[in-house]
């Protein structure tokens, strides 16, 4: 993007980098080591267990690779959506958060929240899940 503005003779201005909040719904018996390795380096190693993520080319890569094991949504704290340079230092100070099961249970873990199901990328409606599981 930033070599055809730049050819055009035009600037190219990066879009604010975005911040979801992930959560582990997935056991990882049988699961490829990739899979595993994934979720070590978002920090999810329990079930029920959710961190920061900032969605950059990278961690949305390593999100379609856990998609099936985790849900996700952007729609949180404003304070913390402002994300700048030592977003990296703050989020690393935090620990993950060890959340309750949810209350009334799961509908289908193994499933996409599009079709009914409790995996995948919730957008805003992460809060209505966080508030199940605290």
């Amino acid at each position: 993007m930033a070599r055809m503005a730049r050819k055009a003779g035009n600037f190219y201005v990066a879009a604010e980098p975005r911040l979801a909040f992930v959560i582990r719904s997935r056991g990882i018996n049988g699961v490829s080591p990739r899979v595993r390795k994934v979720l070590q380096l978002l920090r999810l190693r329990q079930i029920s267990s959710g961190t920061f993520v900032k969605l950059i080319k990278a961690s949305i890569n390593m999100r379609r690779i856990v998609e099936a094991y985790i849900s996700m949504g952007e729609d949180l704290i404003h304070k913390i959506y402002t994300v700048g340079k030592r977003f990296k230092e703050a989020n690393n100070f935090l620990w993950p958060f060890k959340l309750s099961s949810p209350r009334g249970g799961t509908k289908e873990k193994t499933t996409h929240f599009v079709e009914g199901g409790d995996a995948g990328n919730r957008e805003d409606q992460i809060n209505r899940l966080i508030r199940r599981l605290n």
